[in-house]
């Protein structure tokens, strides 16, 4: 799974739809639901170590009741001290808790009613995120979920979700606009007041209408509760959105709904049955927490959960299983790889760089098995097309060295899981990822190996440089060869969080205007990487092969977004943040060219 899991936020969405004695009855737990939003927090960590969130919704409750609850931690295990805190507060409640009744048939447990009302997060929507900071502030206030709150059940707000939005400053106009004063400047607070001006305005609009046709207030409150529009909202709020986006929302009265962007770019999968409905981020995690196979949002659309319905509203649409990342192995990109080799694979090691390479890497090795199958074959018709006895005799020599080749496959280097490189202010990242891998020794012959070491991508290139080259180095390879199963990064990652910056993509000559790379050739620009990566000291000889788009479409032809590697951008907004990208570059600035708050 965790070749599935990136560098970014995730969240989970759960609706429990039976009421609450039944999942006593069928799990023997009164914590089912805060018991399977952990899990499937616990299966995202690696999506995010700097926060964590949960909220919940209880349905139904008597005025005077608290009915949404929401906590957040920023410890250094946030998701440990989240739901430790929220385990503690549910021991002291049920301290205080009523039996239930004999006539009930629970036995010696407390009423299961009673738990849902009055202890916090046991209420029937939950919704949770993991935040992966992308710079080195970090609070509270950054955290996900983020509230609007109303005295009015349907007015309230909460909000999670994995986005960046490009177009900020529009939206920032767009609210001032409309009257209102954005107490920042990020796309978390844009969002939460996009849609929640939306809401109150089909607030209004409903409590207008349910006024003038007679009803009292609290008549007309009850009535817009139960015919909120919720994809009118999110179609008046969205409209004008531009980025990459997956955003789950909670109401206080128990609608609830994810939305993902039109493109496609940001991941959500669902599962849903007569007892609940779960969205997440992954889907390995809803495979596994609940044991089933996963559904994918359909581009663009919103998944509605409306107080108590059984299912989604026709709104989501069942896609296959994920593609495995190693079928890339079984296209010409990996026999493109082996053939350049130009050695040997008996004097050959492949190798992979942790942590997210190791299934595509898998999936080389099968591809290395196959290329010494297609020799064998090939000097048995020699043999079989043999004229005299030796040239029969070489091509058996031949044929009995390929059979006594095996492939050669290590884990060279391993990662310190103690020591987190990946976002780190710039003055410290260097000396962190010097220390960040270790060796494990005696997997290479010195002098006489060459080291195969397969990524999953090259970014900024100071993870090579600084640590995984020295470290492969000091085990005495004659080569190392760096294969990347993605092609070369050329542009910003303006809908993620860890190329905002156009000038920490590897290669100098690297532009988002696609004429600068027309007098280069690939390999003319992987070149020229190498020798940017390569310490001063190596003593080895450094390759880089990259896979190219073209092969990257064979391997995974559902998937289109190739903008990293070709420039072309889905969204508008995508095009206008990597051009301001360059000009930011252009003038030695060092300026993000948007606000990112995960």
């Amino acid at each position: 799974m965790g070749d599935d899991i990136g560098h970014e936020c995730g969240f989970a969405f759960l609706r429990l739809l039976k009421p609450p004695q039944y999942y006593l009855e069928k799990y023997g737990t009164q914590f089912f639901g805060l018991n399977r939003m952990y899990m499937l927090m616990e299966k995202q960590r690696n999506r995010g170590q700097d926060g964590a969130g949960v909220a919940s919704v209880t349905l139904d409750v008597p005025p005077g009741s608290k009915y949404i609850h929401c906590e957040k931690s920023i410890a250094a295990d946030p998701i440990k001290d989240l739901f430790g805190r929220v385990q503690q507060q549910a021991v002291e409640r049920l301290k205080h808790a009523p039996m239930a009744t004999k006539e009930s048939g629970m036995g010696d447990q407390p009423d299961p009613h009673w738990v849902r009302e009055h202890v916090p997060f046991c209420g029937e929507a939950l919704l949770a995120h993991v935040r992966y900071g992308t710079d080195s502030e970090n609070s509270l206030d950054r955290c996900h979920p983020v509230t609007r709150e109303s005295n009015w059940m349907t007015r309230n707000l909460i909000l999670a979700g994995n986005f960046n939005i490009t177009n900020n400053e529009d939206l920032f106009s767009s609210l001032v606009q409309l009257g209102q004063h954005p107490r920042q400047l990020s796309d978390t607070i844009m969002l939460l007041e996009k849609v929640g001006h939306f809401v109150d305005k089909e607030n209004n609009d409903l409590f207008v209408k349910y006024s003038a046709s007679g009803h009292d207030p609290q008549t007309s409150f009850s009535l817009i509760a139960e015919n909120l529009n919720i994809a009118r909202i999110l179609r008046r709020a969205a409209c004008d959105w531009d980025g990459g986006y997956c955003i789950a929302g909670l109401l206080g009265h128990g609608d609830a709904f994810v939305l993902r962007d039109p493109s496609g770019i940001r991941p959500a999968f669902y599962y849903a049955d007569d007892d609940i409905i779960a969205v997440a981020s992954e889907a390995p995690l809803i495979q596994s927490v609940f044991g089933v196979r996963e559904y994918q949002a359909e581009r663009g659309m919103d998944a509605r959960a409306h107080l108590g319905a059984a299912a989604f509203q026709a709104m989501l649409l069942r896609a296959d299983l994920l593609l495995p990342r190693e079928r890339w192995a079984h296209l010409p990109g990996a026999r493109r790889t082996l053939d350049k080799l130009g050695r040997s694979l008996q004097d050959t090691v492949l190798s992979f760089i942790p942590n997210t390479s190791e299934l595509a890497f898998l999936g080389l090795t099968k591809e290395a098995q196959d290329h010494l199958d297609r020799q064998k074959d090939l000097l048995c018709k020699e043999m079989a097309s043999c004229g005299d006895h030796a040239t029969m005799q070489a091509c058996a020599a031949k044929l009995q060295q390929i059979l006594n080749t095996k492939v050669r496959t290590e884990k060279v280097i391993h990662k310190d899981a103690k020591i987190r490189t990946f976002i780190q202010e710039d003055s410290s990242r260097e000396h962190l990822t010097m220390h960040a891998y270790d060796v494990h020794y005696g997997t290479i012959k010195r002098g006489e190996d060459c080291v195969v070491a397969f990524d999953d991508s090259i970014v900024r290139g100071n993870t090579l440089k600084n640590a995984i080259l020295r470290t492969i180095d000091k085990m005495g390879p004659t080569h190392i060869v760096v294969v990347s199963s993605c092609p070369q990064i050329r542009y910003p990652d303006v809908y993620g969080i860890d190329m905002a910056k156009l000038g920490d993509l590897d290669g100098k000559i690297v532009n988002h205007v696609k004429r600068i790379y027309e007098p280069f050739t690939p390999e003319e620009i992987s070149a020229r990487i190498a020798q940017h990566v390569l310490p001063f000291d190596c003593k080895a000889q450094v390759e880089i092969l990259y896979q190219t788009v073209e092969d990257l479409h064979k391997a995974l032809p559902e998937h289109d977004g190739d903008w990293y590697f070709s420039g072309d951008y889905p969204t508008v907004g995508g095009a206008k943040v990597c051009c301001r990208a360059f000009a930011l570059w252009m003038e030695g600035s060092s300026q993000r060219c948007y606000g990112v708050d995960p």
